[in-house]
C-alpha cells in the first residue's frame, strides 16, 4: 500500500493546497479528474473545486499508480475499477439460505418462483433469437 503524508486536518481543500499537498500541477489534478471517476470533487457555489481527504487519498492512489508502478492511464482506470469491485464484494451481505427461519423460507420461495419464470422465459427467448436471426 502507499504511504501518504500527513495530510492537514481540514474539510476542504482547494485545488492550489491539493497540488501543493500531492506535488502534481492543478492542470494534471485537472485532467485527471476528466479521466478517471473516482475523481469529483465537489464545487463551491463560485464553482471552484472542494476537494476532501477521500479525494486527497485517491490523487495519491493515481499519482502512485501512473509515476511509481507506471501504470498507463488505461491500466490505472482498470486497476481502479477491479479494486472497486473487490471492496464491493467483500462489503456485501451474505445472507444464509438454510435453516427454520422464516427468512430463509421467504428466500427459498422467492428463488424457486424466478427460477419457475427463467424456466417459462427461456422459450420465449430462443425463439425470439431464431425468428431475428435465423439461428
Amino acid at each position: 500500500m502507499i504511504e501518504i503524508p500527513p495530510i492537514p486536518e481540514k474539510e476542504f481543500f482547494s485545488i492550489g493546497e491539493v497540488s501543493r499537498i500531492v506535488q502534481i500541477p492543478a492542470y494534471v489534478l485537472r485532467y485527471w479528474e476528466s479521466e478517471f471517476h473516482l475523481l469529483r470533487p465537489t464545487r463551491r457555489s463560485s464553482g471552484q473545486r472542494k476537494y476532501i481527504r477521500k479525494d486527497i487519498e485517491s490523487v495519491f492512489l493515481i499519482k502512485d499508480l501512473l509515476y511509481t508502478k507506471k501504470y498507463t492511464i488505461a491500466g490505472a482506470k482498470k486497476f481502479l475499477v477491479g479494486d472497486k469491485r473487490k471492496k464491493e464484494d467483500t462489503t456485501q451481505m451474505h445472507l444464509p439460505l438454510s435453516g427454520n427461519s422464516v427468512d430463509s423460507k421467504v428466500f427459498r420461495e422467492v428463488r424457486e418462483e424466478l427460477e419457475d419464470i427463467l424456466k417459462q422465459l427461456k422459450p420465449l427467448v430462443r425463439s425470439t433469437a431464431v425468428d431475428k436471426f435465423g439461428a
